[in-house]
């Protein structure tokens, strides 16, 4: 059975799964793994951000609004999103 809110604003295809990227991105201490969301013909950027703190892996999903015509544009801004998000909060991105 739909949801009220599903009836009431309609509801939309759920958007693909991020796509992977093969390596990390190192930045201080903190691995950036670029995942782009493809969505309608251009990519979300998102990445997902890891660091291991005290022995435990601490990870962070990063999200925007930004979205990119091609791929290789979304990587490319989901790092430098990512980096900035690392530069701006540090650890405090994990809690």
């Amino acid at each position: 059975m739909p949801s009220f809110f599903s009836r009431i604003f309609g509801s939309s295809a759920p958007a693909s799964k991020p796509e992977a990227a093969s390596a990390a991105v190192l930045h201080n201490d903190f691995r950036i793994y670029p995942e782009p969301i493809a969505e309608g013909g251009v990519y979300r950027i998102a990445a997902r951000i890891e660091k291991t703190i005290e022995g435990e892996t601490k990870t962070h999903r990063l999200i925007r609004a930004d979205t990119r015509s091609s791929r290789d544009e979304a990587v490319d801004a989901s790092v430098a999103k990512a980096k900035q998000a690392i530069d701006q909060l540090g650890d405090t991105l994990f809690g």
